[in-house]
Formats: C-alpha cells, sequence, structure tokens
C-alpha cells in the first residue's frame, strides 16, 4: 500500500495549493489513500465544517489533528459526526472526535492514529501508556498502523519512534511545520519523520505573515495574525508499506514548491 500524507495544512493558501496540485502528486505516486494533518485548515486555528469538507472533496481521504483542533466552537457539532477526522486518542476531550480511524483499502485494514506530545504542549495524558493501551488490543501482524504524533519537542518525537519500532508501520511529526530532513526506516521496520512540514505558505512564520511575528517579538506586543499567502509549498511524506509485513519498504519527503517566493 502506498500512503501519502501531508503537513498541516494552513489556511486558505495551504487549500488552494492542494486544489490546483494534489490530484497530480497522487498520480505521480500512484498512492492508495491520502492523509493530511487539519487542525490549521480554517485560517491557521482549528478545523470548519466548510473548509474541511473543500479538502475533502481536493482528495484528502482522512484527517489528523492536534491541539487546535478545537478552537472553532461552531465546528464542535460537526466534529462530533464527523468520521474522517480523527483528534488526539491521549487528549482529555472524549466525547469530541475519533479516537482513532480504521478504514479497509483494497484487502487491508488501516488503523490511524493521531498522539498529542507533552512537552511545551497543552495538557494530555500520557501519550506512551495511551498508544501501548491500544497495541494491546491491535496488532500490526494484522494491520496497518500509521501514527500521525503531533509534539513539539523532538526527543520526545524521537523517543515515541525508538517506543514503536517494529510496532507500527509508520511515525510522523507535525506541529512545527519545519520539515526535518531525517526521513528513514528504523531497524525493526517503522518508517519514521521528525516533522513533516507544513503545507501553505513558507515566506511566513510557520504560516503567518513574518512582519507580524518579528514586529511582535522586536516589541513585546501581540498583534493578530494574518496568513502568509507567499512561498506555496506542499510538504509531506510518501510511504510504500509491505502487503506481507505490514512495516514500511520506503519512505520518500516530498517538498514542492509552487510560486518561488520563500524568502
Amino acid at each position: 500500500m502506498k500512503i501519502l500524507f501531508l503537513g498541516d495544512i494552513y489556511g486558505k493558501p495551504g487549500r488552494e495549493v492542494l486544489k490546483k496540485n494534489l490530484k497530480h502528486l497522487k498520480n505521480e505516486f500512484s498512492v492508495d489513500i491520502c492523509i493530511a494533518n487539519f487542525e490549521n485548515l480554517d485560517d491557521g486555528r482549528g478545523i470548519s465544517e466548510k473548509a474541511a469538507k473543500l479538502a475533502f472533496s481536493y482528495g484528502v481521504d482522512y484527517a489528523t489533528s492536534g491541539n487546535h483542533l478545537w478552537d472553532k466552537p461552531d465546528s464542535l457539532p460537526y466534529l462530533k459526526l464527523e468520521k474522517r477526522i480523527c483528534k488526539p486518542m491521549n487528549y482529555p476531550k472524549p466525547d469530541i472526535g475519533m479516537n482513532f480511524i480504521s478504514a479497509q483499502i483494497g484487502a487491508k485494514n488501516l488503523l490511524l492514529l493521531n498522539l498529542a506530545g507533552q512537552s511545551f504542549m497543552p495538557p494530555a495524558n500520557s501519550p506512551f501508556e495511551c498508544v501501548d493501551e491500544f497495541l494491546e488490543k491491535y496488532s500490526i501482524t494484522e494491520n496497518i498502523i500509521f501514527v500521525d504524533f503531533h509534539a513539539e519537542a523532538t526527543a520526545e518525537k524521537r523517543a515515541m519512534a525508538w517506543f514503536l519500532d517494529g510496532r507500527v508501520s509508520a511515525l510522523v511529526g507535525t506541529h512545527t511545520h519545519v520539515q526535518t530532513a531525517d526521513e528513514q526506516i528504523l531497524p525493526q521496520g517503522t518508517a519514521y519523520i521528525t516533522d513533516v512540514g507544513m503545507t501553505g505558505g513558507h515566506a511566513s512564520v510557520i504560516g503567518v505573515q513574518k512582519d507580524i511575528i518579528i514586529d511582535s517579538i522586536k516589541d513585546g506586543v501581540h498583534k493578530p495574525y494574518k496568513t502568509s499567502q507567499k512561498g506555496l509549498e506542499i510538504n509531506g511524506v510518501m510511504l510504500d508499506i509491505d502487503d506481507h509485513t505490514n512495516l514500511t519498504n520506503k519512505i520518500i519527503r516530498i517538498r514542492r514548491c509552487f510560486d518561488g517566493e520563500n524568502s
């Protein structure tokens, strides 16, 4: 199975770059399923029903999220019903969002998990204990198991990767919006990257117009965020999962630039 995973889609620019390019990217890699992180989908914070439906219509099949999932109160009724978006399963909001997603893709069963880190992040239960309990019930021998670890600290992501090596098909990091160049197959067959990056405007500070952030840092006064429209990129990874072992044969890091404005 070939899985395309896209890093945090940031606001309207991220959605528009998907609209124009996702179909071609899926065809290029002949992927079976496309997953994306949606937590910044609506103007950088949270998910709206309208934005989610647009992203799904562009070719995303399932979505993960993170600590901003519940930032738009109007979207909570939608998140309670939408079966294609999963929340961090160790986050203490059990009634809003899917704990995990089980999807039949051809002859294979895919389990999609989302975990939130604890270091420099809002309060959450231990992701290590949470995923350990999950893996007592579900085995990689019977399922492809894909994990999006939405975390700030690189060390926490790296520790989770070693903890899950050979127990899941892939562990990909999200949240920092900065793509790392450490994609690899770990010794027991689990694919790993510390952060997949961001889909949206990279002539920015992690999605926000750069002058706003620079001024806020210089004078210490918060200013309303505005989403950057420039430096459009799609960041992601393509995973080639072995049909017999459910472990990963290959991970390819993807960084596609579309308007050349990255400075």
